[in-house]
């Protein structure tokens, strides 16, 4: 019994820490970062848009290879979701992170031109 509450403390104490080290806010990208991330963008889209611009949130996190990997695009349009997702998932960039698992949160505005 006495082996039992000590693995059960043992895996919640794990647990808690896993659970902490996780929990971390989006920053804002370096201004290399972003312009590194607007290269892979790129200026040309391959649809027609319905709205003068539109906006998106894009959450990623840069890997120890140096690749861009989105965790999530916000935005109302799917089109725009699923460009900005195949331009720069899994991009190479120069940028490492300070600490594994870092993420970023970085608007994108598309606008009809």
């Amino acid at each position: 019994m006495k082996t039992l509450k000590l693995f059960v403390v043992a895996i919640a104490l794990t647990f808690a820490i896993q659970v902490s080290a996780n929990n971390t806010d989006p920053v804002k990208p370096s201004t290399e970062l972003r312009s590194e991330i607007v290269q892979h963008l790129g200026s040309k889209i391959f649809f027609e848009l319905s709205e003068f611009d539109i906006m998106a949130k894009v959450l990623f996190t840069v890997n120890m290879k140096g690749e861009i990997i989105v965790i999530s695009i916000e935005s109302d349009n799917q089109e725009v979701i699923d460009q900005i997702k195949h331009k720069i998932n899994y991009k190479k960039v120069s940028h490492r992170p300070n600490k594994v698992g870092e993420m970023y949160l970085m608007p994108v505005k598309v606008v009809n031109s």
